[in-house]
């Protein structure tokens, strides 16, 4: 699984050791996914041997935080227009649900006003019927206020340390799966007869 040279500086519950002097830090640089972490001090991510800040961590990707990752502006294009669609596709199919389940709720409705009407004619019932709530009057939800952006400052790692994380997952994953494969290998073979 190899992951992108994006990490994401956060503070951690208890120190570990920095990746380079080991001094105890509770800073660590994490991928979006957390699929690789580093602890590191605070003067290490000041050395730009280190690691580079990629400027803002608005939801806009700067240009300089897109060259040094690789990116070009179609491709930087490309993934927003996606995003776009699936965040207008997921808004349409809440809307859709949301539809249905005030129409449900209106059948009920009915169905109710229909029951009360034809068992009780003679008798006045002073209870209000249960209305759906108009759509303009639900609360707002914060997924709704936009997306959220990250508070996290970004970061780079250099190109040899980063190559190194990506070689050190990449060992682990191959012990794994050596550690898989190792039982259904055949064994030697025991108790050949002796030429003798």
């Amino acid at each position: 699984m190899s992951f992108t040279n994006l990490y994401y500086k956060r503070t951690a519950g208890t120190p570990k050791a920095c990746y380079v002097c080991y001094k105890p830090t509770p800073t660590v640089l994490a991928t979006a996914n957390t699929v690789d972490f580093i602890y590191t001090c605070e003067a290490h991510l000041k050395d730009p041997g280190f690691a580079t800040q990629l400027g803002d961590s608005g939801d806009d990707v700067s240009p300089g935080g897109a060259k040094k990752l690789g990116l070009s502006a179609e491709e930087i294009a490309k993934v927003k227009e996606e995003w776009e669609e699936k965040q207008r596709r997921k808004k349409e199919k809440a809307d859709k649900a949301k539809a249905e389940k005030e129409a449900a709720a209106k059948d009920e409705g009915k169905k109710d006003e229909e029951k009360e009407g034809s068992a009780g004619k003679d008798k006045k019932s002073k209870s209000p019927s249960p209305t759906p709530k108009a759509p303009g009057s639900l609360s707002a939800s914060p997924s709704g206020s936009g997306t959220p952006t990250p508070s996290h400052d970004r970061y780079a790692l250099h190109r040899d340390l980063f190559a190194m994380r990506l070689n050190e997952h990449r060992k682990q994953r191959q012990s794994k799966q050596m550690k898989e494969l190792a039982p259904r290998l055949p064994g030697a073979p025991r108790g050949l007869p002796s030429s003798s």
